[in-house]
């Protein structure tokens, strides 16, 4: 079992092309790869320089944007749009291992804020790191990381 250290820091939003979307826990392990793909050959057909893949979790109905980081000028048309990753206070974690595996990160990130006088204040996402071809053999070197907007308690 991953041991997962939590860090609180104040991040900036981060700019994205994205699509947006409502959609059942059940359907996340297929919506979330099909969107970052189509959004992935969105940005390249502008050819624009894109960086890592970004799902964020909106609310608890899984109101959700999933896209690339993106700072160029993209055309937004059809179901993209340009968008911001939340900003401000966060608590976050490192996820190494497969995908089907990441609850065990957003788990650890809500006890330790119920554990050292946080709370949860709005959203969270994940940023998936660059797939690598190691990966293929050794998926317990997937990197995602997991972050959530805080506050303390006491605020």
């Amino acid at each position: 079992m991953q041991r997962y250290d939590v860090q609180v820091s104040t991040v900036l939003p981060v700019p994205l092309v994205a699509v947006r979307c409502r959609v059942s826990q059940r359907e996340l392990s297929r919506v979330v790869p099909e969107a970052c793909g189509a959004v992935w050959n969105a940005v390249r057909a502008q050819n624009l320089s894109a960086g890592r893949h970004v799902a964020v979790y909106w609310d608890g109905t899984i109101r959700l944007e999933v896209g690339v980081e993106c700072a160029g000028p993209f055309d937004a048309q059809g179901d993209f749009i340009t968008t911001l990753t939340p900003g401000g206070l966060v608590a976050s974690v490192t996820h190494l291992g497969p995908y089907n595996r990441l609850a065990a990160g957003h788990e650890a990130v809500r006890r330790w804020c119920a554990d050292n006088e946080y709370v949860l204040k709005g959203p969270s996402w994940e940023v998936y790191g660059h797939w690598q071809a190691a990966w293929n053999s050794d998926p317990g070197q997937i990197r995602t990381d997991i972050f959530y907007q805080v506050a303390r308690s006491s605020e």
